[in-house]
C-alpha cells in the first residue's frame, strides 16, 4: 500500500459524518472505498486505485450491501465481471418491495 497521500487529499463532501482524523487508509479501507466509489470525484478514484489496488478494490466492492445502480454498472465494467456477482445485486432481488407483487 502506498502512503503518497493521505485521507484528508479526498474531498472533503465525503466525510462529513465523521471525524476525519480518525480515519486512515489501512484501517478503515471498506469505509473510504464505499465514500469514493458512491460519492467521490474522479480525483478521490484515482487516489484510491493508487492507494488500494484494483484487485483490493474489488473484493472490498463485492462485498457492499448496497450501491447505487450506476456505481454498480461502472464497478461491474471497469472489473469486467456481471452485476449477479455483486452483493448488493443480490440483497436487491431478494428484498421485494410492495411494487414489486
Amino acid at each position: 500500500m502506498k502512503t503518497n497521500y493521505s485521507v484528508n487529499d479526498l474531498s472533503k463532501h465525503l466525510f462529513w459524518d465523521v471525524d476525519i482524523s480518525m480515519l486512515s487508509f489501512e484501517n478503515s479501507k471498506e469505509q473510504i472505498i464505499y465514500k469514493v466509489v458512491e460519492f467521490g470525484l474522479i480525483k478521490d478514484w484515482n487516489i484510491i486505485k493508487e492507494i488500494y489496488n484494483l484487485e483490493t478494490i474489488k473484493a472490498v466492492s463485492l462485498e457492499f450491501r448496497s450501491l447505487d445502480v450506476v456505481t454498480l454498472s461502472f464497478l461491474a465494467t471497469i472489473f469486467n465481471i456481471n452485476k449477479s456477482e455483486f452483493r448488493c445485486y443480490k440483497l436487491k432481488q431478494s428484498n421485494l418491495n410492495f411494487w414489486n407483487y
